[in-house]
């Protein structure tokens, strides 16, 4: 494992209880949104359950990224994709995955409000200590390097390659996930399927 590296690796289960207990506090609130709004790509899948647990049917999604085209990237992310419905004088609950640098999330909550949003409260699954924003909900805070359970492929080939740049092997990648968590079975079949990029 690299120096400092360290990854956590949560289970379809764990997420689901993680979402449960964060609608309980959602519920305890009393905040009772119009729309629910989740940051593509990683917040779709929190904001369906929670719209599920929540019983509210009104769901939307934006995009924001760092990156501008193929290998082009920004300190700064950018809205690539306008939210997909109209939130103006309405309360808008914005969800994703991790609140990692937390710019994401800035960019988006200033981007709803500038869109009319009359209340806008944020909730995640993780926040790291050092994001820039805080989100009125989360479950767990965390240091570590997440890898959620609809992103394993792409967080291998992003392991492996940062791995490969500090002049590690695919094989000690590979070992340190295992030491972590990840299925070894879903190691095996990911790394024979993207092997050819890293040849």
């Amino acid at each position: 494992m690299l120096p400092n590296e360290r990854f956590e690796i949560p289970t379809w289960r764990e997420i689901y209880a993680m979402l449960l207990e964060l609608a309980q506090k959602i519920r305890k609130d009393k905040f009772s949104p119009d729309v629910i709004v989740g940051i593509s790509r990683g917040g779709w899948i929190p904001a369906r359950i929670l719209s599920d647990l929540l019983e509210h049917p009104e769901i939307a999604n934006v995009k924001a990224e760092f990156y501008l085209g193929v290998a082009e990237t920004t300190k700064e992310p950018v809205i690539t994709q306008t939210v997909s419905t109209n939130v103006k004088d309405k309360k808008v609950f914005l969800v994703d995955d991790v609140s990692d640098t937390g710019k994401s999330l800035r960019l988006v909550k200033d981007y709803l409000l500038e869109q009319g949003a009359k209340a806008l409260k944020i909730a995640t699954l993780y926040y790291k200590p050092w994001s820039i924003t805080k989100p009125d909900y989360y479950e767990k805070t965390t240091q570590d390097w997440i890898i959620f359970p609809w992103e394993r492929k792409e967080a291998l080939r992003r392991v492996i390659e940062k791995f490969q740049k500090n002049g590690k092997t695919i094989d000690e990648a590979r070992q340190a996930l295992m030491k972590s968590g990840f299925d070894q079975e879903l190691a095996k079949q990911f790394i024979e399927e993207i092997s050819t990029g890293f040849e």
